[in-house]
């Protein structure tokens, strides 16, 4: 079989190193399989999985214009229909910190526009925007204040 892109190939894994395999496909031909795509799971040492020597099936991902060859371990494995390539993270609920910050740090947010609703102010831009331009004047203000004895080179602050 020809060595083209999206073809599969059997070869000869000739070297292994840090960040992949080289497979040997034939007609002195030489493809290098990333470890990222040896398996679907992860990899640490891709020596735990295949040696000098080893049969492999590869798919044909790209060939360079230099004659690299790009392989694939991974995707020359026929999964059944519907199944995941990559294992999927379990999704995790949102949970709200219940750690108390304080007064003046940034995560009131949402809360400040909020506020102002219940208020009975005018909900819109207008009033909006001139609160929340209020409000970053008053957190620059602080965050100056905070950080003004802090700057400097050699030696600090001297008294």
């Amino acid at each position: 079989m020809s060595i083209e892109v999206g073809n599969k190939v059997s070869g000869k894994v000739t070297g292994i190193t840090n960040f992949g395999a080289f497979i040997d496909l034939g007609g002195g031909k030489t493809g290098l399989v990333h470890i990222s795509e040896i398996s679907d799971t992860f990899v640490k040492e891709i020596k735990d999985v295949l040696k000098v020597g080893d049969e492999v099936t590869v798919k044909v991902m790209s060939i360079a214009d230099d004659g690299k060859i790009g392989l694939s371990i991974r995707k020359a494995v026929d999964k059944p229909a519907g199944e995941v390539t990559r294992p999927q993270r379990e999704s995790r609920p949102y949970q709200k910190s219940t750690t108390p910050r304080p007064e003046g740090s940034f995560s009131k947010g949402r809360k400040d526009f909020s506020a102002h609703q219940d208020k009975g102010l005018k909900n819109d831009f207008d009033s909006l925007m001139s609160s929340f331009l209020k409000d970053s004047e008053d957190r620059l203000t602080s965050i100056k204040r905070n950080t003004e004895g802090k700057r400097g080179g050699r030696g600090g602050r001297r008294g």
